[in-house]
């Protein structure tokens, strides 16, 4: 596991923000996996259960608000990063219209105060996480490209294309590729992804964790937006593509600091009602309601990636197809629920590295 991303992250230093939460938690694991010396810095776990309670990993963990300038300063001071990933942030849409002023709070200048700390404390390399939905969405057909406008419709959505344009702000005004190593020794990418699932995510509001709420309490699940298309693709995914420009950040591939897209193939786009019957195969107890209600806060109904960039210029490619996805989320929650909280991370973090190596895609290759 250690030689994976060309063994670029054995020793080093990484912060990561937003390590209690779901896809934090997978990040810290694999890097931990790797050999990193990570330092997580998160809110206490928003959840219980939570996944970053059920691993055994060896990190850093620092209990914080990323509002909080002088402990970040603190923070950066004391453990020097080499590198810094940025996840951490309010993280739902409608919670987002309940809670307007902490979502931009968290987000915006959560963001703001994370980049500053990395400013003063010359970080080498940040790697920036928004959303899929930081674009100004029009519903139509095709993919969003990295040079298509922010916007967002509901708090959440805005809070983060208002991220996306000042982590942009940063790059063009302190982190120039121009003036790399003359005036400054940092590279800040910002990365995009759509919708993730897999083991370990029990926030509320999203659609795998009701049904796995569900089923598990013996009731059927409510489906608010059955239509709703969203590029579905396992947690892994788009953390290998973190991975992958933290490190060309990291071996100084200025070329590499820029926005990048990392989404499924067109199958992993569904709707909400087929992501219920896929999941069914894995777990015939699912059930499931329709209860549209028309008083509901508005969310989109079409959202779609177009990863050209990543898989051009990066080389970087989706491992699993939707169906192992789904059969993957699915059985994790099972073995959970069903064999006395056992915890299949592990054995999915290595089936993908394994699936990974079989593609022979560029990140599992070593000199």
């Amino acid at each position: 596991m250690q030689n994976l991303f060309g063994g670029i992250y054995k020793n080093k230093k990484v912060l990561v923000t937003g390590h209690t939460g779901f896809k934090g938690s997978w990040l810290v694991y694999w890097l931990d996996k790797m050999g990193a010396d990570v330092i997580g810095y998160s809110l206490e776990a928003p959840t219980s259960p939570n996944h970053i309670g059920l691993l055994n990993i060896h990190i850093t963990s620092i209990i914080a608000d990323i509002r909080d300038l002088d402990k970040l300063e603190q923070t950066f001071a004391t453990y020097k990063p080499d590198i810094v990933f940025h996840l951490a942030a309010q993280a739902l849409v409608r919670p987002s219209y309940d809670n307007p002023i902490e979502t931009y709070e968290t987000n915006v200048m959560g963001t703001l105060k994370v980049l500053e700390a990395c400013r003063k404390h010359s970080v080498k390399a940040i790697v920036n996480i928004t959303s899929d939905k930081a674009y100004e969405n029009k519903e139509w057909v095709w993919g969003y490209r990295e040079n298509d406008p922010m916007g967002g419709y509901d708090p959440y959505s805005s809070s983060k294309g208002a991220a996306d344009i000042l982590a942009t702000s940063y790059r063009n005004s302190y982190f120039n590729v121009q003036h790399y190593k003359k005036t400054h020794q940092t590279l800040l990418a910002t990365c995009r992804a759509g919708n993730v699932i897999g083991g370990g995510d029990w926030a509320k509001d999203r659609l795998m964790t009701d049904i796995m709420l569900s089923v598990s309490n013996n009731k059927k699940v409510n489906i608010r937006n059955p239509h709703a298309t969203r590029p579905w693709q396992h947690v892994l995914e788009p953390l290998s593509g973190y991975l992958m420009i933290g490190q060309k950040l990291l071996e100084e591939k200025k070329e590499f600091a820029e926005a990048w897209n990392f989404g499924p193939s067109d199958e992993g786009s569904i709707t909400v009602e087929e992501v219920v019957h896929n999941v069914k195969k894995h777990w015939n107890a699912i059930d499931y309601d329709i209860n549209q209600d028309i008083n509901q806060p508005h969310e989109a109904n079409l959202l779609k990636l177009d990863c050209s960039k990543a898989h051009t210029l990066l080389r970087w490619k989706d491992v699993w197809e939707s169906d192992m996805t789904f059969e993957k989320t699915v059985k994790w929650y099972k073995a959970f629920y069903e064999e006395d909280k056992t915890i299949l991370t592990q054995d999915d973090l290595e089936s993908y590295v394994n699936a990974a190596k079989n593609k022979n895609l560029e990140w599992t290759i070593y000199d």
